[in-house]
């Protein structure tokens, strides 16, 4: 959980020190490009390429584009909200999981579920508007990023029941590319990296590989209700990062919020468990 929660914090920070020369779809398209090449000599050396198929190209589609909305979301609310506040709002991601399963997995919504929930949902309020100044784009936009996420997990726990991860990275870092491509060039003008930016965006590219593969490697040696709420030490951590770096000042109400998101995910992983 160490090297997720520096992965995290480490992408974004360079998310925002490339957000000033490029767009966040050329971030996405140089992130995605470097993810393929890992991905590509990773698998290669594993053997595992042989394990991506053309089974699911449907599931993979949805998935990906709910996940490239989502980051696209997550790096814009970079450049516009305190960092500790982009990062409390990502934390509702397991809210909207359990919202979505029961539409989309079939999944039955239970009262501890409900409750869960009901306990985020007032974080969300708490965060959304600490300073009472009611809601802007990045609010806006960190909130949406987590639904993007939530719906990225989902159609990624259905993958898994019939392809190995190196099949779904490679689809993910594929069509994302595609994506990034299309978008970024839409106006007919793709930045290239300079000298400056080239850098962080090796840096995010690996990171967010990195950072997934510690997470998933955490879930599988600890229990989800004890892994989980480790993750919420990237709050803290990034407040203090975001303070040292770029002075920015956190309102109470943030961590208050936070508390409450984290108490509904804690709720949901506790009183579920098998």
């Amino acid at each position: 959980m160490i090297g997720a929660i520096v992965s995290f914090t480490s992408m974004a920070l360079a998310g925002r020190a490339v957000s000033f020369e490029l767009d966040t779809f050329e971030i996405m398209l140089y992130r995605s490009l470097t993810g393929i090449l890992i991905v590509l000599l990773v698998g290669s050396a594993a053997g595992t390429l042989g394990q991506v198929t053309r089974r699911t190209p449907g599931l993979h589609l949805i998935r990906n584009v709910a996940h490239f909305t989502g980051q696209n979301l997550w790096f814009y609310a970079l450049t516009v909200l305190p960092l500790a506040q982009v990062f409390a709002l990502e934390f509702t991601t397991p809210i909207w999981v359990i919202l979505l399963s029961p539409l989309l997995l079939g999944e039955r919504i239970t009262g501890i579920k409900l409750i869960a929930a009901v306990i985020g949902f007032c974080g969300i309020l708490l965060v959304a508007r600490p300073d009472q100044v009611g809601l802007n784009s990045g609010v806006v936009a960190a909130a949406t990023a987590a639904i993007g996420f939530a719906l990225a997990g989902i159609f990624t726990r259905k993958l898994t029941q019939t392809e190995t991860i190196t099949c779904i990275l490679v689809w993910l870092t594929g069509l994302q590319a595609l994506f990034g491509l299309v978008c970024a060039g839409f106006d007919g003008d793709i930045a290239l990296p300079s000298a400056q930016t080239a850098p962080f965006l090796v840096l995010i590219g690996c990171a967010g590989l990195l950072a997934h593969f510690c997470l998933t490697k955490a879930l599988s040696l600890a229990p989800a209700s004890i892994v989980m709420p480790m993750d919420f030490v990237r709050l803290p951590v990034i407040a203090v990062v975001g303070a040292l770096v770029y002075g920015e000042t956190i309102a109470p109400l943030v961590f208050v919020g936070a508390a409450l998101i984290f108490a509904g995910n804690w709720v949901n992983l506790r009183m579920n468990r098998p």
